[in-house]
Order: structure tokens, then C-alpha cells, then sequence
């Protein structure tokens, strides 16, 4: 009769644990070199389209990995931290995964950058996800901190909670309070114009016969500026965006709160696992939670810049969370399956 421990020992050595840490770091050095490679523009001109599609991949193929390895450690009974745990670790992950690809759809193919789109309803659903697999954690640890690991956590929340608060609350910039075809010396000069005199007018000179040019042909565009013109977006999209505008302050207040909570638990998380024999994953995943914050803060502080574009170099660090909770996933199947003894080697 075969032992049911081999074949949860030959399903662990399909995909080893090395390699997916090894796979999982070579993809985030890739793609900060990517981004750090070519992120950067000169002043008035686009980031090429390439590129662009280039920062979706990183981050989907990131985060869904993610999701596959959460959803295994959920499927196997061998977790020790809790089936219900990673099920809502890896829902957070496919829900991210999923809001991407819309918001990609919405920014690349059609051209747009909404307040709101369909893509943030899995974006809410992440967080949601996400905060729900942690607080699983946190209760299966029966959290007994001490007095300083308490004090570490408030200052983590004051803190975050603090950047959050000063970020959302930057006061717009000049140049988006003007109109985009003025600049300050034109509006001086538009409000100096009526106390000046104006000059005399010169006497009307008669126009001396001019040959007619002939007309020029019209420039044909490229093919490169053909392949990337964008279709005109379905009306359904446009009605769709107009109808959730006045959703957007509440759900980046949702993110906001959300962000701060999920920096909150990873930090409780990382306390109450520090020195255990699971230590090492929820180290990683504290460290993928801490990425999110980052990447969101930062973009919460760059779409308040005028003529933003979307793929800086912080905005690395959403490739890197989906890396992590990968990782820590893959650490946790890991240490969990190395864990149980078989039953016909124990001593008697």
C-alpha cells in the first residue's frame, strides 16, 4: 500500500521551491532594470508604447503566479497557517491580476485615464481579499505581543497613516489650475494689455499681386504612428466612466485606509511570526504587503503632478509585491510540507 506522503512529497517536487524563489528574484531584477533602463523621457515627450506594455507584463505575470501559489497552499491540508488564510491571500492576487488587465485595456487600447473604471471594482475587491487572508493570520497566531512590539506597531501606524494623510492633502499645482494654453507670463501680460496704449496704427500699404502657391500634397502618416492611433472609444465606455466620476474621492479614500490597515497587520504579522519555523515567510510576505503601500503612495503623490504618465521607476515596487507574495507562498507550501513526518518513520 502506497504511503499517502508520497504523493504529496512528488506534487511538492514538481515545481521546487528553489526555483520559484530563483524564478521570482530574476523577474524582479529584470524588471527594475527595465524600468530603470528606459522609464525616463525628456520633458514634452511620451513614453513609447512598447514600454508601456512592457510594465503590464511585469506586473501580471508577477501577480499571477501569485495567485497559483496561494490557490496550492489553499487546495493543500498540509498548511499550517490555515487553508482559509491563502485563499484570501491568492482571491486578492487574481482580483489585482484581473483590475490590471482592465485598467490596461482602458489606458493602453482606448486611450483614456478615468477617475474610475470597472478595473477598480477588483481593485476594491483586493483589498478586501487581501486584508481578510491577514486578519486569518493574525487570529491563527493567537497574537501575544509585548509592550515595545506594541509600540513598534503604533509607530508603523502613525507613521503610514501620517504620509497617507500628507500626500492626499497636496494642494494642486499651479499648472493645473491654468488653462493649458497659457502660462503665467501670457496671463501678465493679458492683465497688463488694458493699462497700455496702444500703438498707432500704420497706414494700410495695397497688396501687390501674389502668384497662387500650388497646394502641397498631405503628409501620410507612419506606420508606427498608424499602429499606435487608438480607436474611439465605445460609447458604453464613455456613458460608464461619466456614471462612476463621482465614485472616485470615496474609493481613494477606501484605498487610502485600506493601504494604512494592510501596513498595519504586515507589521503585526512579522512581530508575532519573528523567530518561528515560519518566520521566513511571512517575512516576505510582510515585505510584499510594505511594496503595495509604497507603489500606491507613490502613485497617490504623482497623479498630483501635472503631465503625469504611468510606468516611473517606484512603480516598481508593484512588480515587486506580486514577486513576494509569490515567494512567500511558495516558502510557506514549502516549510509546511517539510513539516509533517511521515506516520512510518516515526520512533516507537
Amino acid at each position: 500500500m502506497s504511503n499517502p506522503s508520497d504523493k504529496s512529497s512528488s506534487h511538492k517536487s514538481l515545481i521546487p521551491v528553489q526555483t520559484i524563489v530563483l524564478g521570482g528574484i530574476t523577474w524582479a531584477v529584470l524588471a527594475f532594470l527595465f524600468f530603470m533602463l528606459f522609464s525616463y523621457t525628456p520633458p514634452g515627450t511620451e513614453r513609447p508604447q512598447w514600454y508601456v506594455y512592457g510594465t503590464y507584463i511585469f506586473e501580471q505575470v508577477a501577480y499571477l503566479a501569485a495567485s497559483l501559489l496561494c490557490l496550492r497552499n489553499w487546495r493543500s491540508p498540509q498548511i499550517v497557517s490555515g487553508r482559509g488564510v491563502w485563499l484570501g491571500i491568492g482571491l486578492g492576487m487574481l482580483f489585482y491580476f484581473i483590475g490590471n488587465l482592465l485598467f490596461g485595456y482602458w489606458e493602453i487600447f482606448l486611450g483614456l485615464e478615468p477617475d474610475v473604471s470597472l478595473g477598480d471594482l477588483f481593485f476594491i475587491a483586493t483589498y478586501i481579499a487581501l486584508g481578510w487572508g491577514m486578519i486569518l493570520a493574525v487570529k491563527s497566531k493567537r497574537l501575544s505581543l509585548v509592550w515595545w512590539q506594541w509600540g513598534i506597531v503604533g509607530a508603523i501606524a502613525i507613521i503610514g497613516s501620517a504620509l497617507a494623510v500628507w500626500i492626499n492633502t497636496l494642494p494642486v499645482t499651479a499648472a493645473e489650475l491654468m488653462p493649458k494654453h497659457q502660462n503665467i507670463a501670457q496671463i501678465i501680460v493679458q492683465q497688463a494689455s488694458p493699462t497700455t496704449k496702444p500703438a498707432p496704427k500704420a497706414p494700410p500699404v495695397q497688396p501687390s499681386p501674389v502668384p497662387k502657391p500650388s497646394p502641397s500634397p498631405k503628409p501620410t502618416p507612419s506606420p508606427e504612428a498608424a499602429a499606435t492611433a487608438k480607436a474611439a472609444p465605445p460609447a458604453w465606455i464613455m456613458a460608464l466612466d461619466e456614471q462612476l466620476k463621482p465614485l472616485a474621492a470615496p474609493i481613494s479614500l477606501f484605498y487610502v485606509v485600506s493601504d494604512i490597515c494592510l501596513l498595519i497587520l504586515a507589521t503585526m504579522l512579522l512581530l508575532a511570526f519573528w523567530g518561528g519555523r515560519f518566520a521566513q515567510s511571512w517575512r516576505v510576505i510582510a515585505a510584499a504587503a510594505l511594496s503595495l503601500y509604497i507603489a500606491d503612495m507613490w502613485f497617490k503623490w504623482a497623479e498630483k503632478q501635472p503631465n503625469y504618465e504611468s510606468g516611473s521607476l517606484p512603480e516598481v515596487f508593484w512588480v515587486f509585491s506580486g514577486v513576494l507574495f509569490a515567494i512567500g507562498a511558495a516558502l510557506e507550501y514549502d516549510t509546511s510540507s517539510r513539516s509533517r513526518r511521515p506516520a512510518g518513520r516515526r520512533r516507537g
